[in-house]
Formats: C-alpha cells, sequence, structure tokens
C-alpha cells in the first residue's frame, strides 16, 4: 500500500485537514501528521492536551470501501492495534481499551478519534485522529490517568520512530481487511482488551456494577456480564470504565 505524508508545523486539527482536501489517492494511505495541534479533538467533546512538539499527533485516512458497513468495527480495531504493535516494541503492560484507547497498565497513553464518511454504497472515506503521548512529562488537564513513554522509560523517544511503526503496523492489518481475514484482526483485538478477565467496577446510567467482560460484536458494542448473571450490552459513551485510582464504592 502505497503511503503518503504531509508534515505540518501546526494546525487546526489534523482530521480536518486531511477531511478538507481537494484531491487525494484513494488507493493509498495519506498520513497528516503536526507537531502541534490547536483544536485536537478526542471522543465526544473531550480535547487531546499535547505540549508542542512532544508527542506524535497524526491522521490517517484511507478509503476502504470493501469493508462492509455492517463490520466497520473492524477498522477501529486494525487502528487501535497498530498503535498496540507499535507500542509493545518499547514496553510491556500495553493493552486496547474498548473501544479505541491504548493503555499502558490503568494508565492512558493514546487515544483514537475515527470519522468516516459513507455514501450510498457504503464506506466512502475514514480518517483516524490518533494521539500517542510520547515525550511529554506533565500533563495539567483534568484527565485522571495519562502517562507517555517517557515516563514509563526514563528517556525521551524518537516520535518518528513510532509514527513508522504506527504506519507499518497498520498496512498490516489493512491488508488482512483486504483480503477479508475479519477473524484474524477481530481475534488478536479481543486477546489485547484491558480487562479481558475477570470482574471490574464500571457505572452506567443505572450506577457502578461489577462486570466481566463476554465479547465485542461486529458492530462495536461491548457486552458484559454481571455478578448476577445478567447480560448487559453498551455502545460508545453508555458506559464508564471505573479505574483503580479512583475511590469505588458500592
Amino acid at each position: 500500500m502505497e503511503k503518503k505524508i504531509i508534515r505540518l508545523k501546526e494546525v487546526d486539527s489534523t482530521n480536518t485537514f486531511l477531511k478538507n482536501l481537494d484531491t487525494y489517492d484513494e488507493d493509498a494511505l495519506t498520513v497528516a501528521v503536526a507537531d502541534y495541534q490547536t483544536a485536537g479533538r478526542g471522543q465526544g467533546v473531550h480535547t487531546w492536551e499535547s505540549e508542542p512538539g512532544k508527542n506524535l499527533l497524526f491522521s490517517m485516512m484511507m478509503c476502504p470501501k470493501w469493508v462492509p458497513l455492517r463490520q466497520q468495527f473492524l477498522l477501529s480495531e486494525a487502528g487501535a492495534l497498530a498503535v498496540k504493535d507499535a507500542l509493545d516494541s518499547y514496553t510491556d503492560g500495553i493493552t486496547l481499551k474498548w473501544p479505541n484507547d491504548v493503555y499502558w497498565y490503568d494508565k492512558k497513553i493514546s487515544g483514537t478519534l475515527i470519522e468516516t464518511a459513507i455514501d450510498s454504497k457504503g464506506i466512502k472515506r475514514c480518517i483516524f485522529g490518533i494521539g500517542i503521548d510520547v515525550n511529554q512529562t506533565e500533563f495539567h488537564s483534568d484527565a485522571p490517568n495519562p502517562v507517555s513513554l517517557a515516563q514509563i522509560l526514563g528517556h525521551e523517544v524518537d516520535r518518528e520512530e513510532v509514527l513508522q511503526k504506527v504506519i507499518e503496523a497498520f498496512c498490516k492489518y489493512y491488508e488482512l481487511l483486504r483480503r477479508a481475514d475479519y477473524m484474524d484482526v477481530s481475534g488478536l483485538y479481543h486477546l489485547s482488551l484491558y480487562r479481558r478477565k475477570g470482574y471490574h467496577w464500571y457505572e452506567d446510567k443505572d450506577g457502578k456494577f461489577e462486570g466481566a467482560f463476554v465479547e465485542v460484536e461486529d458492530d462495536g458494542h461491548l457486552i458484559l456480564h454481571d455478578k448476577k448473571g445478567v447480560i448487559r450490552s453498551y455502545a460508545f459513551g453508555e458506559i464508564k470504565f471505573l479505574i483503580p485510582s479512583v475511590n469505588i464504592k458500592q
């Protein structure tokens, strides 16, 4: 897969930059990487805190028209696995927190914002906006549990090296999807999940409860069962993972 990388000193959002491109190669992976984003976004209403020149802020755009619309969550799985593969080469303890955050033990090291354009034929275009905390060592936002590679390793890391590792890993998983090897990608995603085993604390609209992982469905819904054996299904934004550093009370 051909790769085209656009390097930016500063931009409002790399996702927005790619969406506004007048022309692009639908058969290539187009990547926009910036030293700083003035309006970097996370999921929902969240923003992404990043010190200029310290972290990895980039977006990848592709046109996977051959992915079935009902299984588009496979793209999210491929993107999350690519970041995990890259970070695995530096440290252990890397897992994927549903739907597409990347954790080092109980701390968040990376997040992804995915924007998909759909037409009458299916998926037209997909953009992954990825933030990886690489060399920042102080965080000032209200994010409860950020961590960077530099904090984990005790020294700074070459951001370009991390970027190239993510891109290469993503191309590997993207090719698996192109060959319709969906179970390979989905299986690896499930094996890599944060809190895959045992009961853990969560919170939904009805309050806090202990639940155990069952599966992530093809459409991306998270399935848990509680200690009463009740099966619970959640779309993104409907459940909160209560991390150990939070004072959890029954």
